[in-house]
């Protein structure tokens, strides 16, 4: 059985639309506890290096419609199970911080007008100020109204933790990481698992 052209390329637009639906549903959501995808400022998610043999540094970064709540929530649970996945029982905060990086973006979205991307303009010749132009889509005093400014947060939390073994040290600071992983589990938003 042969497919005809036009049917694949409806396919083809078909599976292109529900790839591009599925990469924009997943823009539109905050960022899940996982491990760090993307680089540079778009880099969203968990990541870790260790600095010492009992020190480590913790970083989660969220997407935009992630809070800074959730964010700093996301670094303790991940300091956590860092320490529980290197054989350790508690985790000290050595040096905690979270920041807040803002962008604003200003959009003036190009319209076609009535007439299509054609429209009435017209130029004329000024002995004083040379030629001119007059449109009705750039002359109107109320220019600004077409102007999107959107001011985007995002935040960032990092933590140096030194991890041990035994019992908790009595300090605000000190975190036994198994109490850490049962609280705060039922409260981590996990990425869908693939089927």
């Amino acid at each position: 059985m042969r497919i005809s052209q036009s049917r694949r390329s409806r396919v083809a637009a078909l599976a292109l639309a529900l790839a591009s639906a599925s990469v924009l549903a997943s823009c539109a959501t905050p960022t899940p506890y996982q491990p760090a995808t993307g680089s540079g400022s778009y880099r969203t998610g968990y990541w870790d290096e260790q600095i010492e043999s009992d020190r480590f540094r913790v970083t989660f970064a969220g997407n935009s419609l992630t809070s800074r709540e959730t964010v700093e929530r996301y670094l303790l649970y991940r300091a956590a199970q860092l320490t529980v996945e290197r054989g350790y029982d508690y985790f000290t905060l050595a040096d905690r911080d979270t920041e807040k990086k803002t962008r604003t973006y200003i959009d003036r979205p190009f319209h076609s007008g009535p007439w299509g991307y054609w429209g009435p303009s017209w130029r004329y010749y000024s002995p004083r100020w040379g030629w001119r132009g007059w449109s009705p889509f750039y002359g109107d005093p109320f220019w600004d109204r077409d102007i999107d400014v959107r001011t985007v947060d995002r935040y960032e939390a990092s933590a140096e933790i030194v991890v041990g073994r035994g019992r908790k040290p009595d300090n605000v600071r000190a975190f036994s990481a198994r109490e850490v992983l049962e609280n705060l589990g039922p409260s981590i938003s996990q990425p869908p698992r693939p089927r």
